[in-house]
Formats: C-alpha cells, sequence, structure tokens
C-alpha cells in the first residue's frame, strides 16, 4: 500500500468511527489486492476504537473454515460482553442456524436458505449490545467468510444505519464471491465508504528499504525490489532478506508468493499453479504467439467436463474467469505480462504443488501444447515431468525433442526423452533404435553410462531388430568397454548378412581407417566393402569427411606424413563442428597434425575445439580432447601443461569410464610425470589396473610408452626395456612403426645406455635415424643426442650441436634442455668452460621453463646426464672435488689445509683450477650441491 494511503485510510475510518459515536451507524469496506495492509489497517484501527469509547468486536474469514455455518458471527459473539442470559440465548441460535445450514450443498451458488427469524435474532443481540455502548464490528477477509454469516452481516448492515454500530469489513479486489454477493449487498448501501489501498509505489519501496537495511542498499536494490514485486510489501519485505543475505530473490521471495497465493481466490491459486507448469512465456510465446492472450487461450482450451481436480475445475469455466485470475495476480505484484516476475517465484509455486496435481497438470498441459501444434521440446517437457508417455504421439514426440536437444546441446534434456520414450515403447525394433540414440546421447556425458545397455542392444540384433549401421555403433561401444569377445561376435553377424544395405556400407566404409589406427587387431573381422561401394558413401558430406579425416591419420600412422598432410587436416578442421558425427573427424584430424610433428599447428585447433566442447556442455568431447591436448603439449616440451590436460581428462571422465581408452590419457601423464620428477605424486596412477583389452588397442601403445618412461625414472631400467619392447613389437605387428606416433627406439636405446649395452643401443639408434629419413626432426634430434652417448667425447659437441638444432626446429624445449645439458658437459670434458657455461645456463633456463625438476638438479649439481657423460663435479679430481666441498661449505684456506693435512700453497693451487674448470671467480659462487661432499656418485636423471 502507498504509505500516504494508509494514513488516509485510518482518518476515513475514525471519521465514520465519530459519526457512529454520534448514533448514525457508519459501514467501511477496505478493498485492495493481495498484501496491501488491509489487515494492517483493520487491527490499528480496532485499537483506536477504545480511545472514542467504541467496542471493537473482530473476526477473520479463512478458506479453511468456509464451510462452518456461521462461524465468523459466532467469533464476534464469543468476543461480546453478552449477559449470561443472551449468551445462551445466542449460542442456541447458533447452534440452530448450524444445523440448519449443514444439510445445505455447501458449494451452493445462493447465500439464503437460512430461517430469517435466527438471522434477525442473532443480529437483534448485537443491536442490543449497541445500546449498551457503540460498537465497532471488523471482519477481515470477509470474502472468506462462511455464507450464513456473510449472509447475517448483509442483514446486519441493511440496520444499522441510525444505530451505534459500525461495520468494517476488508476483502481483495479480485474475489468473485464477495463481488457478485455480500461486497455488492453491503456497497448499495447510502451509509457504506469504500477505502481502496494500492501497493508501494516504487518511491515508497526505496523509503522502505532504506529504513530497513540503509541507503546504500537502497541504491543498489531497491529497484529491483519495486520490479519484483509490484511494491506488494509482503514481496519487498522478503526481497531484502533476500538481498541481504544472497544478493539474489531466493527462498524468502519465493515463500512470500506462496504465502500470497494462499491468501489468494482459489481461482488464482489454480491459474498461478497452471502457469508455472506451463512454464515461462518464451514456450507460451511460441505456441500461440506470447502474452496474456495466449496464456488465456491456452487455459481455457479443451474439455475438461468432469475433471476431478481444481485445475480441471477452474479451466472449465472459460477464458473470462482465466482472464480476470490473471488480472489479479498481476494486481497482486505475483505476475507481469502474463508470467512470473522472476525464477525463484515460479519454482516456489511448483514446489508448493501436490505431487498428484503437478502430475495431473503436466500431462494436461502435454496434451494441450501437443494439439496447438508446439514445439516438440514444449511437449516433451510436460511429458518428462508428468513420466507420461502412454499416448499414441507421445513416443514420436520425444524421439523429435531428443534429436533437436542434441543438435542445441542440450545433451542431458535428450537423455530423459530419450529414457522416457524407451521405458514407454513396447515395438523392441524401434525399442532397439531409440537404445542406439540413447547410448550415443550418453557417450557425450560419460562413454562408461551406455555399458547398461549394451547387452541389451546385442539382444536386439540377434532377434534382427538393430539396423547395421547400429551394429557399428555397438562394435564401437563394445570395444571401448574392453568386451573384445562380444564386439567380434557383432562384427561376426555383419558378416553373416546376405547383403549390406547403404547405411551400414556407408558406416563400415567410415569405420575401416578408424579401425585402421585404433583398433588394428580388429581389422579382419570387419565386412569388406568394395572400392565402388566406399566411392558412393564417400559422396556423402559427413561420412566422406569422417572416411578422409580417419583416413588420413591411419596414412600417417602406417606410412608417415605426406607433402599435403598438414594442409588437408587444417582444411578438415576448418570444416568441422563439434556435432553428434563429427567427434571422431576431429579427433583423428587433430592426432594427424599431431603426429605429423606439427604440435605448433594443432594446439590452436584442439584449444578451440575444447572451448567448443566445453560451451556445448560435452564433458566426454572435452576430456578426448584434452587427451589429444596433452600429447601436443609433450611433443613440445611443456611438461606442466601435459600433465594438467592429462589429469583434466581423468577428473572430467573417471580413469574407470575410460574403458580401453584410459592408456591415452594415463600414458602422456606418467610420461610428464617422470620427466618432471613427480614419481610418488603419479605412483598411484601408475599402478591403478587397466583393462587387459586396451593392449590390442593404440591407446595400449601409449600406456606402454608412459609406463617404460617412469620405471627408467624410477630406476627399473630392466622393467622399462621390457616396456619399450612390447611396445616396438605391437607397433611393428600392427605396421604403426612410425616415429612421429612413438619413437620407441630411442627409448629402448637409451634404456640400453643405462644397463651398459652400448652395442645395441647403437643398432637401435642407427635404426631409427634410418627410418626417420627426412621426417620427424624432433625424433631426430633426441637420436643425435643418444648416439653422441655412444660415441667417443672428441665426436660428442658436434653431435650433440647438431641435435639441438634438429630439437630446436622441431619445438620440444624439453627435449632441446636435455641435448644442452649434454652439450654443457661435452665442452667440459673438452676443456671449453666458456661455452660450457653459456649452453649449461641455456640448459637451465630451458629445464626451469619445462618444470623438469630433474633435469634442473642435475644441473645444479653438476652430476652426470643419463648417459653417464661427465658433468661439472665429474671433471674435478678426487682431491679438487674435497676442495671444493669445504670451500663451499665457508671454510678458509688454512682451516681446508689443516683438514686435508695440505699447505696452504696447495689449497690455493687447487681452487685455482677449480673456478677455472667451474667458470667461477670466488668461492661463493661455488655450486651450493658441493656442501658436505667430498666426492660426488653421478646420479641418473630423465
Amino acid at each position: 500500500m502507498a504509505i500516504d494511503e494508509r494514513r488516509e485510510g485510518l482518518t476515513s475510518l475514525e471519521e465514520l468511527l465519530t459519526e457512529t459515536v454520534a448514533g448514525k451507524g457508519r459501514i467501511a469496506m477496505v478493498t485492495g489486492a493481495i498484501a496491501t495492509g488491509k489487515s494492517e489497517l483493520l487491527y490499528a484501527f480496532s485499537e483506536q476504537a477504545f480511545e472514542h469509547g467504541a467496542l471493537p468486536l473482530t473476526a477473520t474469514g479463512s478458506l479453511a473454515e468456509s464451510g462452518l455455518p456461521l462461524g465468523v458471527l459466532a467469533q464476534l459473539l464469543h468476543n461480546a460482553p453478552l449477559t449470561e442470559e443472551q449468551r445462551a440465548r445466542t449460542m442456541n441460535l447458533l447452534h440452530e442456524g448450524m444445523s440448519s445450514q449443514l444439510s445445505i450443498d455447501p458449494q451452493a451458488e445462493a447465500i439464503g436458505h437460512m430461517d430469517v427469524q435466527i438471522v434477525d435474532a442473532l443480529c437483534s443481540a448485537l443491536l442490543e449490545l449497541s445500546e449498551r455502548c457503540p460498537l465497532v464490528i471488523a471482519v477481515d477477509d470477509v470474502h472468506q467468510a462462511d455464507r450464513a454469516s456473510q449472509l447475517c452481516l448483509a442483514y446486519l448492515a441493511r440496520r444499522v444505519k441510525f444505530a451505534q454500530v459500525m461495520l468494517v469489513f476488508s476483502a481483495p479486489d479480485h474475489s468473485a464471491h464477495v463481488q457478485t454477493l455480500f461486497h455488492t449487498e453491503v456497497l448499495r448501501q447510502p451509509h457504506c465508504r469504500p477505502i481502496r489501498l494500492t501497493h508501494l509505489s516504487a518511491e515508497d519501496v526505496a523509503r522502505w528499504v532504506t529504513g530497513r537495511a540503509g541507503a546504500e542498499a537502497a541504491d543498489r536494490y531497491a529497484a529491483d525490489c519495486y520490479a519484483l514485486s509490484g511494491g506488494n510489501r509482503l514481496l519487498v519485505s522478503a526481497l531484502v532478506e533476500d538481498f541481504q543475505a544472497t544478493g539474489a530473490p531466493g527462498a524468502r521471495y519465493g515463500e512470500g508468493t506462496v504465502a500470497c497465493l494462499r491468501r489468494a481466490d482459489r481461482r488464482m491459486t489454480v491459474v498461478a499453479r497452471a502457469l508455472a507448469v506451463l512454464g515461462e512465456p518464451a514456450s507460451i510465446g511460441r505456441l500461440l504467439g506470447g502474452g496474456e492472450a495466449a496464456v488465456i487461450k491456452l487455459l481455457s482450451s479443451g474439455d475438461v467436463a468432469g475433471a476431478e481436480t481444481a485445475a480441471g475445475r477452474l479451466l472449465g469455466e472459460g477464458e473470462a474467469a482465466v482472464a480476470k485470475a490473471i488480472q489479479a495476480l498481476t494486481g497482486a505484484g505475483v505476475l507481469a505480462h502474463g508470467h512470473f516476475r522472476h525464477p525463484a517465484a515460479r519454482a516456489a509455486v511448483l514446489a508448493d504443488l501436490d505431487a498428484a496435481e503437478r502430475i495431473d497438470l503436466h500431462r494436461r498441459a502435454a496434451e494441450l501444447t501437443y494439439e496447438s501444434g508446439a514445439p516438440a521440446s514444449v511437449v516433451a517437457e510436460h511429458l518428462l515431468q508428468a513420466s507420461h508417455a502412454g499416448d499414441p504421439w507421445a513416443i514420436s514426440v520425444l524421439e523429435e525433442a531428443a534429436r533437436q536437444a542434441l543438435r542445441d546441446d542440450g545433451v542431458e534434456s535428450a537423455i530423459e526423452y530419450l529414457k522416457l520414450a524407451w521405458r514407454a515403447c513396447v515395438d523392441e525394433r524401434r525399442r532397439a533404435r531409440i537404445t542406439t540414440t540413447l547410448v550415443r546421447a550418453e557417450w557425450r556425458i560419460n562413454p562408461s553410462a551406455p555399458a547398461t545397455h549394451l547387452a541389451e542392444l546385442t539382444d536386439a540384433l540377434h532377434k534382427g531388430y538393430l539396423g547395421g549401421g547400429d551394429t557399428v555403433v555397438l562394435a564401437k561401444a563394445l570395444l571401448w568397454h574392453g568386451h573384445v569377445e562380444d564386439a567380434k561376435d557383432v562384427l561376426a553377424h555383419l558378416n553373416e548378412l546376405p547383403e549390406l544395405d547403404q547405411e551400414t556400407v556407408a558406416e563400415l566404409a567410415a569405420a575401416r581407417p578408424w579401425f585402421r589406427s585404433l583398433y588394428p587387431s580388429f581389422l579382419p573381422h570387419l565386412p569388406k566393402v568394395s572400392g565402388e561401394q566406399a566411392s558412393n558413401a564417400a559422396s556423402s558430406a559427413g561420412v566422406g569427411r569422417r572416411m578422409e579425416s580417419a583416413g588420413l591419420l591411419a596414412g600417417v600412422l602406417t606410412q608417415g606424413p605426406r607433402e599435403e598432410t598438414v594442409a588437408t587436416a587444417e582444411r578438415i578442421l576448418r570444416g568441422s563442428r563439434l556435432d553428434e558425427m563429427t567427434m571422431d573427424t576431429v579427433e583423428t584430424a587433430l592426432l594427424a597434425l599431431t603426429y605429423t610433428d606439427r604440435p605448433g599447428k594443432a594446439a590452436p585447433w584442439c584449444d578451440a575445439f575444447i572451448d567448443e566442447a566445453a560451451s556445448r556442455r560435452a564433458p566426454s568431447r572435452q576430456a578426448r580432447l584434452s587427451a589429444i591436448r596433452a600429447e601436443i603439449g609433450l611433443r613440445r616440451g611443456d611438461l606442466a601443461a601435459a600433465a594438467y590436460d592429462a589429469q583434466r581428462a581423468l577428473e572430467i571422465i573417471p580413469a574407470t569410464s575410460w574403458g580401453v581408452a584410459v592408456g591415452g590419457p594415463l600414458g602422456s601423464l606418467l610420461l610428464a610425470g617422470a620427466a618432471m620428477g613427480r614419481l610418488d605424486e603419479h605412483m598411484r596412477l601408475f599402478n591403478h589396473p587397466v583393462p587387459e583389452a586396451m593392449l590390442e588397442t593404440r591407446f595400449g601403445l601409449q600406456y606402454l610408452h608412459g609406463k617404460g618412461r617412469f620405471n627408467l625414472m624410477a630406476g627399473q631400467p630392466h622393467q622399462a626395456l621390457r616396456d619399450f619392447q612390447l611396445c616396438g613389437e605391437l607397433m611393428r605387428r600392427w605396421e604403426l612403426d612410425v616415429p612421429g606416433f612413438i619413437a620407441w627406439r630411442t627409448d629402448a636405446a637409451e634404456t640400453l645406455i643405462r644397463l651398459g649395452d652400448h652395442e645395441e643401443a647403437r643398432r637401435l639408434i642407427d635404426e631409427q635415424l634410418a627410418r626417420c629419413g627426412q621426417q620427424s626432426r624432433r625424433v631426430q634430434g633426441i637420436a643425435m643426442r643418444l648416439l653422441a652417448a655412444v660415441s667417443e667425447t672428441r665426436h660428442r659437441p658436434m653431435l650433440l650441436r647438431k641435435s639441438a638444432d634438429l630439437l630446436q626446429s622441431g619445438g620440444d624445449r624439453y627435449e632441446l634442455a636435455r641435448a644442452l645439458f649434454d652439450l654443457t658437459a661435452a665442452y667440459h670434458a673438452n676443456g671449453e668452460y666458456r661455452r660450457a657455461g653459456m649452453f649449461g645456463r641455456r640448459a637451465r633456463l630451458l629445464a626451469a621453463e619445462c618444470q623438469a625438476e630433474p633435469l634442473t638438479l642435475a644441473l645444479n649439481r653438476g652430476g652426470k646426464d643419463d648417459q653417464g657423460t661427465p658433468g661439472v663435479t665429474g671433471i674435478l679430481s678426487d682431491a679438487e672435488r674435497r676442495v671444493a666441498a669445504l670451500a663451499a661449505e665457508g671454510y678458509t684456506n688454512r682451516e681446508i689445509s689443516a683438514k686435508l693435512f695440505i699447505t696452504v700453497s696447495t689449497v690455493e693451487q687447487h681452487l685455482t683450477r677449480i673456478y677455472r674448470k667451474l667458470n667461477v671467480t670466488r668461492r661463493t659462487e661455488l655450486p651450493a650441491s658441493l656442501t658436505g661432499e667430498n666426492s660426488m656418485r653421478a646420479q641418473v636423471f630423465s
């Protein structure tokens, strides 16, 4: 209510009371929307009645007691100071009146059917009391009073004109019953004055918020409070509490909305609930053009005769009743333009609904929206909320809604629609199709989720209900989860078919190169597709791109990259988005670019698709792309980024849900962890059980590679060698033995150097260099570094410079740091200390950038590298190391001579040689790692 209106209303009532005390009976009808302060005004006025010498008698109408005859009149008479005789007489009259009314249909529209003599006697008791003192009879919420009481009050209103009786009633503007019966009867009396209250204005709300929460709070959210409440004082109060607590409308605002509806007419409550069920205006607007008219038309349409629910009774009353209810709800501040002012209000109304009523409303809404031609998503949402899909049209609507949702990245909604359709479908062939679509959808969220449907799809396959294209999808899903024999059985079923339809041929044509690069051991089980069939399949844009991308990766992995590989991969990526059918296309094109030794080109593409996957709420795709990003990071020597991306992939999809593909991110994480020296941190993942079937996939090769490097770092060279050799054996068997993928020979050679078998290491290095040809400058650089380790000392600098040049152009900063580390030691060994210092500083910077802690420590300690090449301390004699260790600890020359039993002159000579060899000028520049060491045992790092 407006603040000034309340004051004016109270003044008007006081004026009427003055006239009443003078013997001129008066009536006041206080009206207004919900929460305009009507009850508060009646209470304040009743309190002041004593000051004017009047006796207030108060009562309150209630929906819960509206079926109790004479209940409100009984409240008034109970509070009246009657004599014993009068009280006994009135109690008898009330009992008699109640008994007569209980036999009448409580839903009857008439308020008659009551003995007039009883009405007259009850009213006379109040009139007699007014002769002793003026009376103020105040009835709040008179619209909810029982009808017998309304009859008596209307009777009394006609007889108080010349009595010391003032009648004060309050009722909302919207009450149909009051307006058509009691309200009309009272207002037509000449001694009745209407008083109407309104909501707070925007200025009133600002002043109210300032008084409640301060000027700063009013500046922040007073305008929002007004917009979300329409000035409804109850809602304003609730909003202030919410804004103070959370900064946004929330629970208190929702509770306030529900409280307003509970005070409202039943029609308003049911219409509000129906609006909450139908949703926000966007869906209603799409259905019938938007706005209040659309709501009215929708709510009042359809044949609802015989419906038992309150909603059904309401909707059967037609457009006028619905329009009136919406108008009243708008006036109450609950609605604006035919919809709730905030989602919190709608959510609260929905939560307040009885479950059975909510289901019934959603079911009815589904029927109405379907009949009105609403979009499938609108209808499907109501079906979902009603958990009902029994109508003949329902399953088709759910399938169409799921397709739309998948196109629009609403994967979670699509899954729920498909689950409901799956539960309701009794046609086994159609159910199999729905299940396949559900598997595809769930795969986008979590690849482990579809596992529950694989047995059902396999059974449908044997019954002949599964299409050929869906059969290939089933085989892929089975392989992902490691069900090798089941996958073979599925592929065998395809081989037994006398003829393959075009869809199956297209799926097989696209699947063959994909299997070639990922599951090479399963190629013999795939049905053969002729060249002509494959060509026809490739004519389809989607299938053709998938075939080209998968074929590109297969070519890179089996024959190495070609001149056009990079351009082709980027062209494919430019024309791709992460929709349902192109994830494999994007994945294989990115890997082709990565294994072509173009990680710098692959990185921005991969980042862009990761962002797209995140925006499209496709965690499965985001995880798979993060695993690829980890591989890119490793090839660029960005160990921290590689570890982060691999860890991220395993967080988005837990390792247990990755199936055989876990070898990809797990292998990358082990590689990065080994290079960074974080063995303890990654030991849990190192010991994580993996599916046995993983070793029949490309992911198994990545896992063996990472496991081998981890074992090597952990001081298990024999186990590491077995890992590398098994990896190489499988790569040769599957004809995936290309250096751009996994250069297993260099890893095996490095391990053999550790074990002292330089001859076999040299053979593998030469073989690796021969296989590189003009490809993979990165792998050539790694091989050159290892070649230097098994070559004569005098040849090492030249080989290592060439290695560094190759690695510099290859873009692998970590391997470049390792080459520079070895070059530093080689120059020291040859006495070229200035060059050693220059390259040592560069190696330290690169090692720090890569967060390669073991390499950084080795550089600081000056120990040997992982091939055993002498490092910084390796060029000091035993005597020099003893002197250097004491000097680094801060001992003076004289103290060193005393400890080592040598002359001071000898100490000085040793220090001169030490400074020259270590390229330092004073003892404070000696490596801290020398402290406390009389000799240093070289340590090995990778």
